[in-house]
């Protein structure tokens, strides 16, 4: 299996997270994914009163520069390892 096509099955994976998911978490693969498919932010940071989008923004920003296959195997080993540690097989 390509690391496309295993990018693609841990990201379905990723939405049986369980609720107990730290924000940070979901925020760190919010950031890996969106630079896996899109690459460097391409929009304006979004205003102080809008902090679920900053966050979710600053997430992204943050992985900024990283290749998408780079980005791809970071996203893979993070679902990973919050499956692993919510106790379910990856």
């Amino acid at each position: 299996m390509g690391l496309k096509e295993e990018f693609e099955e841990h990201a379905e994976k990723a939405k049986t997270l369980p609720e107990t998911t730290t924000n940070e978490n979901k925020l760190i693969l919010y950031g890996l994914y969106k630079q896996a498919t899109v690459g460097d932010v391409n929009t304006a940071r979004p205003g102080i009163f809008n902090m679920r989008d900053r966050a979710k923004w600053d997430a992204w920003k943050a992985v900024e520069g990283k290749s998408k296959d780079e980005a791809m195997g970071d996203y893979v080993t993070k679902v990973k390892q919050l499956l692993e540690e919510a106790g379910v097989s990856a």
